[in-house]
């Protein structure tokens, strides 16, 4: 019998969601996160010439993506030494099923964190334990994960974090899996990746990536991870049972967005763009703005319920996420999200000053 999961966090937003719809000029959703700006051209044309693909995909990725992958990583990550690479039928799946895969018996999670790690913890029947960043107070276990930039929180690990991290796999004989989804997104901070400071000493080190919100390909659901060999090896003799595998458009699409670099550029100035009219709106409203130094969400507070707070904002018709879906230290906390159009932030800004009297 597998352990029960939590109830779906999104449901119990439902309500706060439906009163904002009843705004008279409607509904800015910047609760759950998804990308709206176009995909790339050159990206879905790469797809289209794919396809027709009559045969079944490979598993491990065509020789193509596999050195797109690995190009990226040298490139954008620092990666060096031994390394394999695999893609993924989107990050969510591969963080919900990789304690299954490993047959990890206990999980270090952050204290505030994308909850698909605890689900993933139960799915694959392993303890779940929730963790501060500061890697020196671990306990042992089979696993842990960290994440940078952060969901929610936006905040980016050091060095001298990462290495804790990294000291406590090598003490521990443990994985330690870097979620780095956002890491292209820099905008106060600049985020580095784990494998910049494991030393070309790969061995139980993995990093996640996802191209949904580089790239705007959320729905292609394309990912990768890349990291210890071994792992990559045990990981992907699970899939060739399981399935799991990428189809060939998405990964010829995959290839497209890996080899070019200006148009996450262009992603992320208006991500950054559009963080700085929304920070200085809830500033003004008396919010307090915490970390939210990368990635695409604003971590905001006013020390009071995240509750109460999703209610004040729901009243104009802007819909958020409350922080307690996070974890028990986000009860205070408001997830906002950039993922709307350049419109609805400035209208979202101006709704959230006019309640104000500003």
């Amino acid at each position: 019998m597998r352990q029960k999961l939590p109830d779906f966090p999104w449901d119990a937003l439902a309500p706060f969601a439906e009163r904002a719809r009843k705004y008279p000029q409607g509904a800015i959703d910047l609760s759950v996160g998804t990308p709206v700006d176009p995909t790339p051209e050159f990206i879905q044309e790469a797809f289209r010439r794919a396809s027709n693909s009559p045969s079944y995909p490979v598993t491990v990725g065509t020789q193509e993506l596999q050195g797109a992958i690995r190009s990226w990583a040298e490139k954008t990550l620092g990666a060096t030494g031994n390394f394999g690479v695999l893609p993924l039928i989107g990050s969510k799946e591969f963080v919900a099923w990789l304690p299954s895969f490993l047959e990890s018996k206990s999980v270090l999670y952050p204290e505030i964190a994308y909850p698909t790690y605890l689900v993933g913890s139960l799915l694959g029947q392993a303890e779940a334990i929730p963790v501060a960043i500061d890697a020196t107070t671990w306990p042992a276990a089979d696993m842990a994960w960290v994440n940078s930039p952060s969901n929610p929180t936006g905040r980016v690990h050091s060095e001298s974090e990462y290495r804790a991290a990294l000291d406590w796999s090598r003490r521990e004989g443990a994985v330690v899996v870097s979620d780095e989804c956002y890491l292209e997104f820099g905008d106060s901070q600049t985020p580095t990746s784990i494998f910049r400071y494991t030393d070309s000493d790969n061995r139980n080190i993995l990093a996640v990536f996802s191209l949904s919100k580089r790239s705007s390909m959320a729905g292609y659901r394309a990912a990768f991870v890349i990291g210890d060999p071994d792992l990559i090896t045990k990981i992907l003799e699970v899939r060739k049972h399981a399935g799991m595998m990428v189809s060939l458009p998405v990964q010829k699409a995959m290839v497209a967005a890996l080899s070019d670099s200006s148009h996450v550029e262009v992603q992320r100035t208006r991500y950054n763009s559009r963080r700085a009219i929304l920070k200085a709106a809830l500033t003004k409203a008396g919010f307090e703005i915490h970390d939210s130094a990368a990635g695409l969400y604003i971590w905001a507070t006013r020390n009071e319920s995240s509750w109460d707070s999703i209610s004040w904002l729901a009243d104009i018709g802007i819909i958020t996420t409350p922080g307690i879906f996070y974890g028990e230290k986000g009860a205070q906390f408001i997830r906002v999200a950039m993922t709307a159009t350049d419109q609805q932030i400035f209208e979202a800004a101006d709704r959230i000053t006019t309640k104000m009297g500003l």
